[in-house]
């Protein structure tokens, strides 16, 4: 008897229509419970392999929770089927089906419980990748519905025959690795739509006559393009990236999203995560002006040396057109660049850029050198790094004809920047959002601008990530710089023992410190312990991922 007709043999056989009905219904409630890899692997930026590290973590509840539903089903399934028994081998195997509805969406319903940070972004990939992820655990669950009713046929084994749908309790465990399938299956069809869309983006850019300026570091790339951006729309139409739109796909995106022809200027901001990412940036822009706003210990995960980010920071001054101005701020990695300056004006920032900085809760004020002119410049923007900050903006846009009343004028209604030492008000107590911090120096300046608050001072932090085999020891350095507050709240598993070992080790008082696995924990804490008049900093929110 061959297989077509064992799948429509009369004798305990599902037909095959049965067959498919049972494979989607299963895939269905399959997805319904891959919310939560779904969003991890968006915020991974779709990569599989930091997917997978993320599930495979000792602490990760959702796989103790893939295992409890197994087991769930598992039990309840081989319970089913001997209780079941006596009304016929026909009726059993069926109704061991029944658990997989009910604790399918029992999960579903509970595991929303546990909010995400990130929430997933319908966006057109992800609703590809599920429609992939969906047929790829539809034909999963047909070919396996199908060979285990064929054995069952062929070997008339009873006890087989009511147990035979236990196998398909094990797909909560394997839902991770699917979805990575499908994400790898997926990829191939979306690097070519994402190709075509950068390459109509950049064939839009190319045409336009609109001057192009390209923005890199390891930090204070978004704090600077908006800085930019305030100062020459004192004389011309801007267009900057929005938020942190800073690869290619983000580019592409804020290019294609202007309707009709660029304005005066484009400004793209430029991340990267790997050797060759700049690069990559700059085919794109062409940009006629750059600015490299300095280097540190940041995304070491993936870059693996702080010589490959130097390396690749550095692609933007090969990137920008011959003949094209290149502003860098100084620091001890940038110092060891030697730029050619035969084919670009090199302009270099440094310390004595600014003098008589004054810092206070209410702003930053300081003395900057523009040209020939000493220039006093007044910003509610917080921190003495906000006057570094303003003159690496403020040294191109001189370069771009923007006089020094213009620049004053400019610095004076910048706002700040949305989770970037923005500072609320709630209730009396001062909050100051730095949540999208996430390199060691701008951690070391939020702690400055914390303290330079009166009353008492409070910070909420899980520490920062992507730092490679530096990432305990600037972690500790961060602990040791908060043992003048008031209150340090620790959050989560991956970082904050090096956090507190630092803090420890430095003289910190152990009653003041709290470690807490999560925000909402910590929010918790501190509605019991904040008062009017008290500060808080909540400095760097981690994504889901970490």
């Amino acid at each position: 008897m061959n297989l077509l007709n064992l799948l429509d043999a009369p004798l305990g056989f599902l037909p095959s229509l049965e067959y498919a009905g049972c494979a989607i219904a299963l895939a269905l409630l399959v997805l319904l419970c891959s919310y939560k890899p779904l969003a991890i692997l968006q915020q991974c930026g779709y990569r599989n392999k930091k997917l997978l590290g993320w599930y495979a973590r000792k602490d990760n509840l959702l796989f103790h929770r893939y295992c409890l539903l197994f087991l769930m089903l598992a039990l309840t399934c081989l319970l089913l089927g001997i209780c079941f028994a006596f009304l016929g081998m026909d009726i059993a195997f069926r109704l061991t089906l029944a658990p997989f509805l009910f604790f399918y969406i029992l999960f579903y319903v509970l595991d929303k419980k546990y909010a995400l940070k990130v929430p997933v972004n319908p966006t057109a990939r992800l609703k590809r990748l599920c429609v992939v992820y969906f047929f790829i655990w539809t034909v999963v669950f047909y070919f396996f519905i199908a060979t285990v009713n064929v054995i069952a046929y062929q070997t008339g084994s009873e006890l087989f025959g009511l147990w035979r749908y236990a196998v398909l309790t094990l797909a909560p465990l394997a839902i991770p690795y699917i979805l990575s399938f499908a994400n790898l299956s997926d990829s191939v069809y979306e690097r070519a739509v994402n190709q075509k869309y950068v390459t109509h983006a950049q064939e839009k850019l190319a045409k336009s006559d609109a001057i192009k300026i390209g923005i890199t570091g390891s930090f204070a790339k978004t704090s600077v393009k908006n800085i930019l951006t305030q100062i020459l729309r004192e004389k011309y139409t801007v267009l900057p990236t929005p938020a942190s739109y800073n690869t290619p796909m983000g580019v592409a995106a804020c290019v294609h999203g202007h309707q009709g022809e660029l304005p005066q200027i484009f400004i793209a901001e430029m991340g990267a995560r790997n050797v060759g990412d700049i690069q990559e940036l700059c085919e794109l822009v062409q940009p006629d002006y750059a600015v490299l706003t300095g280097v540190c210990a940041q995304h070491l995960e993936t870059f693996g040396s702080v010589e490959n980010v130097v390396k690749t920071k550095a692609e933007i001054i090969d990137g920008t057109k011959k003949g094209g101005t290149v502003v860098i701020g100084k620091d001890e990695y940038t110092s060891t660049l030697t730029p050619d300056t035969a084919a670009h004006k090199i302009l270099w920032v440094d310390g004595d850029a600014v003098q008589d900085i004054a810092l206070s809760c209410e702003g930053t004020s300081f003395t900057l050198l523009y040209g020939e002119e000493r220039l006093k410049i007044r910003t509610k923007l917080l921190g003495a790094h906000t006057a570094q900050n303003i003159a690496l903006a403020a040294t191109l846009a001189k370069e771009l004809g923007i006089t020094g009343d213009m620049l004053v004028s400019a610095c004076e209604k910048l706002e700040y920047v949305p989770h970037r030492l923005e500072i609320l008000h709630s209730g009396g107590v001062t909050v100051i959002d730095d949540s999208y911090n996430a390199n060691a120096k701008g951690a070391q300046h939020a702690v400055e601008v914390l303290k330079c608050f009166s009353g008492r001072k409070f910070i909420v932090t899980p520490g920062i990530v992507e730092l490679g085999i530096l990432e305990e020891s600037i972690n500790a350095r961060l602990g040791s710089l908060l043992t003048e507050l008031d209150g340090v709240i620790l959050v989560g598993e991956t970082l904050v023992g090096a956090v507190k070992n630092g803090y420890l080790a430095a003289g910190g008082d152990a009653a003041k410190l709290t470690v807490t696995p999560t925000l909402s924990g910590a929010q918790e804490i501190l509605k019991q312990t904040l008062q009017s008049g008290d500060t808080v900093l909540f400095l760097n929110d981690l994504p889901d991922v970490y």
